[in-house]
């Protein structure tokens, strides 16, 4: 299924734009807001990668550069969880409100760090005062939701999947951790023989399906 709508766009935040890639197939039902980690943006092959799947699914989803190219450049930056929050909640509130969106249930993809803003973001969207119960789902690939620390990962109320590359030992653990202080609805997967980028055969496959199967129940309900 070809995206019907396809699209660059900028979103102002603070005193920049975030620019994004737009995609939405016909009758989305959906859309999946893709929080890139460190030293990675919108033009990731293995976001691409699970994006393309998810719209052939029926789900649109908005690919980002959470960081300007010159803040991107700055390795702390990349690391600034706070700031890649606001910036994933500014887009968020772009979405739920331009017209080829703002009535399509919203999912986080989240990827590296850019997983830690993803929860962040989910928690401070569940707490009432923003945009009560926005995001429907949040997916992590080899993330790391410790950096969101314990008192967001405690409020999160989305459906949360955690995936982790079976040969990633480090972050396996600190997936670990942040699943035991989660206490929505929430699943920690492990794909066997996959390292931390998920380049080895079959893999990426394997996160693009399974993220598919999650927001496929959680974003068309």
């Amino acid at each position: 299924m070809p995206a019907t709508i396809e699209k660059l766009v900028r979103i102002p935040v603070d005193d920049v734009n975030i620019e994004g890639m737009l995609k939405l197939p016909d009758n989305a039902r959906g859309i999946v807001l893709f929080a890139h980690g460190s030293g990675s943006g919108r033009h990731s092959s293995r976001n691409n990668y699970v994006a393309q799947v998810l719209i052939n699914r029926g789900i649109g989803t908005l690919l980002m550069d959470l960081l300007t190219p010159e803040e991107g450049m700055d390795y702390q930056a990349r690391f600034d969880i706070p700031l890649l929050t606001s910036r994933l909640l500014a887009a968020t509130h772009w979405v739920k409100t331009e017209e080829l969106t703002k009535n399509l249930l919203i999912g986080y993809f989240g990827a590296s760090t850019g997983a830690a803003a993803a929860l962040q973001a989910a928690a401070v969207l569940s707490d009432g005062t923003v945009f009560s119960d926005y995001i429907s789902a949040v997916v992590s690939r080899g993330g790391r939701p410790d950096l969101a620390e314990q008192n967001y990962l405690e409020k999160v109320r989305a459906p949360t999947l955690l995936l982790v590359g079976g040969l990633d030992d480090v972050v396996i653990e600190l997936n670990r951790d942040a699943y035991k202080l989660m206490r929505n609805k929430k699943e920690l997967s492990i794909i066997p023989g996959a390292t931390h980028l998920f380049e080895e055969s079959g893999t990426l496959e394997e996160v693009a399906y399974q993220a598919a199967a999650w927001f496929t129940q959680y974003l068309t309900v």
